[in-house]
């Protein structure tokens, strides 16, 4: 049986990552597990998303998966370490992707960063962008709108142009020549964003590098699934299965099953 890519977020922002996934590795099987009931992990404690984290890589872990990949910034900022100590595969984020794709576009070195409170707080990306560039200038701004606005399927909506606008209002005019959207819910917002920053601000999605780093991960190791193998994919969600359906498939573009996840909430001493 194919060995599958385990992708994990919050909500649906993954789905950004596994769009990308399909993509550039047809071939490769996805099991997705979306947190939808708990979403957005933005304003948790870092101790209470470590716990959800390692849950769902435990619920993962029984389709057996080769790689683990965790399609959310906050989980990544703060759990991904914890992970890496936990299961014996290999267990990618999205934060040093983005900040590559990041380092190649900016002219300027001077970059802007979008991402919940979680995220920002933890500075993770000023971190991986300076482990890179030590020279560089980052303006980076939480928005804890945006991703329950997208967790909502309102991301087409009248709306989101105004919350967008509200939410990116400290960073226009800055002289940033490149955007991070540092949650994998933002690219939902693409047409937004860019309408409020300008086309002179490119906008950074992390997706297409965490794709190309899979790749090459599973390539070196020897690990990617055969050719010509089509392959059936997984949906799991803790949350509404029907809304998680209608938006992953406007998303995907492709139909797909979906099966509810239910369990109790750990308490957090």
């Amino acid at each position: 049986m194919q060995q599958a890519i385990a992708v994990l977020d919050s909500g649906v922002g993954g789905l950004t990552v596994v769009r990308e996934l399909m993509r550039q590795l047809p071939q490769e099987k996805v099991i997705y597990f979306g947190d939808t009931a708990r979403s957005p992990y933005g304003p948790r404690p870092a101790e209470e998303v470590r716990i959800f984290t390692r849950q769902i890589v435990d619920y993962l872990f029984q389709f057996d998966p080769k790689m683990i990949v965790i399609a959310c910034n906050t989980a990544t900022a703060v759990a991904i370490d914890d992970i890496r100590t936990h299961v014996p595969i290999p267990v990618l984020g999205v934060i040093s992707p983005g900040a590559r794709a990041a380092i190649k576009s900016t002219k300027s070195g001077i970059v802007g960063v979008i991402g919940t409170e979680g995220t920002i707080r933890s500075m993770a990306y000023e971190q991986a962008l300076r482990t890179i560039s030590p020279g560089i200038q980052v303006y980076s701004e939480a928005c804890p709108l945006l991703a329950p606005f997208v967790e909502k399927g309102l991301f087409d909506a009248e709306e989101a142009n105004a919350v967008v606008e509200q939410s990116l209002r400290p960073l226009v005019g800055k002289p940033i020549d490149c955007l991070i959207l540092g949650c994998t819910h933002y690219p939902f917002l693409t047409d937004s964003i860019s309408r409020v920053m300008g086309t002179e601000v490119t906008l950074i999605s992390s997706a297409d590098e965490t794709a190309q780093e899979i790749s090459t991960i599973l390539s070196h190791r020897g690990m990617l699934a055969a050719s010509g193998v089509m392959p059936i994919h997984q949906f799991f969600c803790s949350g509404d299965p029907e809304l998680f359906k209608q938006i992953a498939q406007s998303w995907l573009r492709e139909l797909i099953s979906i099966r509810p996840v239910v369990w109790q909430v750990p308490n957090i001493i």
